[in-house]
């Protein structure tokens, strides 16, 4: 196993960070603990019981991100039903920074089966952003009975466009918050505002933890076994790890998914585009529960 955080110290800071902004939110919430095989695992809940056999949403961030992130959109799908967000492990929050070093989506997938269980039981739609989503794919639980999959890695392998990868040099050498910025600015759609906290976010990453790389493509095998279960694909238009003319016919011919373009977007869909992600929840989840 390796840990996502340089030092202990970096680790600290982290949690203080993400402990901070959780503790802020006003929406009525309860954040707990689970023990699970990747160690503790941190989530956080808000919204109403479900009804009888009304599936709950589990939001699956992506990589580098965490439920500290993602408050706003758990709090408009809270105002209608049950949402759990978890921290992956091995990513920057507050669940075990650990990792291992091979079959990584093995590990993932496992790891949501035992936190599913044990922290959002009953039905659940899993909705994974980035990484997020190919850990919802990773984990064949019963209890997902839909996944909603935004600019979802675990279907193709992703583009690293020259600029992108020139603006993350130098956020990863000599990290800075205008730095974290230009990096953001090359994730989302051209001319698109970057959130402050999402800067200060990642400035704070790069100085105290170890990036990890995107997952490559699940085996068509298993993306074959994931079939049975309705997918809702999406990209921003201006995604540039995952374009929709890449993403789109890879998502229909590996997992027979429906696919979806958010227009005026990029990669950071949680950021960029928070109303359209909650409409593709909102309808996804209303045409599961009636159908």
């Amino acid at each position: 196993m390796t840990s996502v955080y340089r030092n202990a110290k970096a680790q600290r800071e982290v949690r203080r960070w993400c402990e901070g902004r959780i503790a802020e939110w006003s929406t009525p919430h309860v954040r707990g603990e689970v023990v699970t095989s990747a160690g503790v695992t941190s989530f956080v809940t808000a919204g109403p019981e479900p009804r009888d056999g009304e599936p709950g949403v589990v939001l699956l961030p992506g990589t580098n991100m965490n439920a500290a992130l993602c408050l706003p959109l758990v709090g408009a799908l809270a105002r209608g039903r049950r949402v759990t967000v978890f921290d992956l492990p091995g990513q920057p929050g507050l669940s075990a920074g650990g990792r291992p070093r091979i079959r990584r989506m093995t590990w993932y997938g496992q790891w949501l089966s035992e936190a599913l269980e044990r922290a959002a039981p009953g039905p659940a739609v899993a909705v994974g952003h980035s990484l997020g989503g190919a850990v919802a794919l990773a984990s064949g639980s019963a209890q997902i009975v839909g996944r909603v999959l935004l600019s979802s890695a675990g279907i193709t392998r992703l583009k690293v466009p020259a600029p992108l990868l020139a603006a993350t040099v130098p956020w990863l050498l000599r990290p800075s918050a205008l730095r974290s910025t230009a990096l953001l600015r090359r994730m989302a759609a051209p001319g698109g505002e970057v959130p402050d906290h999402l800067s200060t976010w990642m400035d704070l990453v790069a100085r105290c933890c170890r990036t990890s790389l995107a997952p490559p493509p699940l085996p068509s095998a298993l993306l074959g076994q994931r079939r049975s279960v309705p997918a809702l694909v999406v990209s921003g238009r201006f995604d540039p790890f995952l374009p929709p003319r890449v993403l789109g016919p890879s998502a229909r011919r590996r997992l027979g998914a429906e696919f979806g373009v958010v227009e005026g977007a990029g990669h950071l869909l949680l950021d960029e585009a928070p109303d359209e992600a909650l409409a593709l929840v909102e309808e996804f989840c209303a045409t599961f529960a009636t159908g």
